[in-house]
């Protein structure tokens, strides 16, 4: 013997939901026809009885929606006034003086000199030990590179 399975009752409410709409559909094709029939548009009291998940939705005229817009800019503007304003505002930036710079100036100048005369003392001890530097071996000049293509008995001319 087969056995039936029991519906699930969340497919039976998709399955209800789809044929509401479809009947909500149908109705409305219903009335247009009636309508037709009468020689009148159909009424709206049938687009009414619709459920609202097939319906449009009502769109609004560009001076309604201006006059929407200005009324809630009426509402902030009274929202923001009634606000207590912030007594400390920001202090104003304060000015360096022309002699407040000038001695900025010389102090920098003065530190830069001392630690160039730094460099250049350390410059000075350390060039008698430091003994000279090799050349790189990654690039050959064309004087190396001919060298050993000459034969050992030859001398370059």
């Amino acid at each position: 013997m087969p056995q039936t399975r029991k519906p699930d009752p969340d497919i039976l409410r998709a399955a209800l939901i789809g044929l509401q709409h479809t009947l909500g559909a149908l109705e409305q094709r219903i009335a247009d026809v009636r309508g037709q029939l009468r020689g009148q548009p159909a009424s709206h009291g049938a687009a009414a009885a619709a459920p609202p998940s097939g319906a449009k939705r009502r769109t609004l005229s560009a001076a309604a929606r201006k006059r929407i817009a200005l009324a809630q800019k009426k509402r902030w503007a009274a929202y923001n006034a009634a606000k207590p304003k912030p007594a400390a505002t920001k202090p104003q930036k304060r000015k360096l003086s022309a002699e407040g710079r000038a001695r900025i100036v010389a102090a920098t100048k003065k530190r830069w000199a001392a630690f160039h005369k730094a460099q250049q003392a350390s410059k000075a001890i350390a060039k008698p030990v430091a003994a000279k530097a090799p050349k790189p071996v990654g690039k050959k000049t064309p004087e190396t590179a001919a060298a050993p293509t000459m034969a050992a008995g030859a001398s370059a001319e």
